[in-house]
């Protein structure tokens, strides 16, 4: 377990040291997006999320060496093919970014990049938990579609649900704490070999990203995330328990798509230190929340929702515990 510890504390100390020397980089570039909920939206480096893929790298890579040279034990073959998906899908992150690439083909890009993915589970188990339900093969309906699917709705609701100062990297390390957890219960060293490398990227990247934010994530902080939870779920055979954990971001998601996916308003109306829904409409999960409490701060309003996936955590664990899952 110290190997472990040691992965996770590395891809802390990476993150936290390239963020600090990217962020004026990326000012002084240019590289800047306005901070629409403050009452001065001031401009804020983007693309900070290529620290999270750099320490999230930097994890893996030693997770390499320790396998190469002091036999930790894990699956290189799952590994490398996780780590090229997850690149890969970075890479798209990078070009949204840059190129504000239309919505579906941000949705299509990401089945292309689970095909590493495919090839290492068409030659491995096909067989998913399901609650209530137990061991299901699905056969080549999961290498085919299941995989593809799960990659790009992944990574695609974890750059939705976002725009709040520390959102995705408060509620991404919730995630990736619960799952480790899961996934240390479970004995699913392969698994934790993607989860813990990104935790320790995200608590690092926390710091910057917190309100008030010095750094914005990006698509390519916000996909990665996504894509991380993706392929570790999937080489762990512990695809249910990342599903679930993703409830609020589903929520998110089709409250959005009740509103057509808005591509504006979709923020907060600042008045008097809260937040309010843009023209009083809920055109998402955090809208939604905003109104509820009849106007609420941007820290609260992220502390809230971090508090939700704390709790949606704690059920789903002690629910698995209990199904013996």
């Amino acid at each position: 377990m110290m190997e472990h510890l040691g992965i996770l504390l590395f891809s802390f100390l990476m993150t936290y040291i390239f963020s600090y020397f990217l962020i004026p980089r990326l000012k002084r570039s240019g590289i800047v997006g306005k901070d629409m909920n403050k009452p001065d939206t001031p401009e804020i480096p983007e693309m900070g999320g290529i620290a999270i893929v750099v320490g999230f790298t930097a994890g893996i890579l030693l997770a390499v060496f320790l396998n190469t040279f002091f036999s930790l034990p894990f699956n290189l073959v799952f590994i490398l093919a996780s780590l090229i998906t997850i690149l890969s899908i970075s890479i798209i992150g990078v070009m949204d970014d840059l190129l504000n690439l239309p919505q579906w083909l941000k949705a299509l890009l990401p089945l292309g990049a689970a095909i590493p993915l495919v090839a290492i589970k068409a030659a491995g188990s096909t067989i998913m938990v399901i609650p209530f339900f137990g061991p299901l093969d699905l056969g080549i309906l999961y290498i085919i579609l299941l995989i593809p699917i799960g990659v790009a709705v992944a990574s695609n609701l974890t750059n939705m649900f976002a725009g709040f100062n520390g959102l995705e990297s408060g509620m991404g390390s919730v995630i990736f704490l619960a799952i480790s957890i899961f996934a240390l219960m479970n004995g699913r060293f392969d698994a934790l070999i993607i989860f813990l490398p990104m935790l320790g990227a995200l608590l690092a990247f926390s710091v910057f990203n917190f309100h008030p934010a010095k750094v914005f994530p990006g698509d390519v902080g916000n996909l990665t995330i996504g894509a991380a939870l993706a392929a570790g779920v999937i080489i762990g055979n512990i695809e249910a328990m990342g599903a679930l954990l993703l409830l609020l971001y589903v929520f998110d998601f089709f409250i959005k798509l009740l509103n057509k996916f808005p591509s504006r308003d979709w923020w907060g109306f600042y008045k008097y230190g809260k937040l309010y829904p843009v023209e009083n409409k809920v055109r998402g999960l955090a809208q939604y929340i905003m109104k509820s409490f009849n106007g609420i701060s941007e820290r609260n309003l992220v502390l809230f929702f971090i508090g939700l996936e704390i709790l949606l955590a704690i059920i789903l664990i002690g629910f698995f515990y209990f199904l013996n899952l």
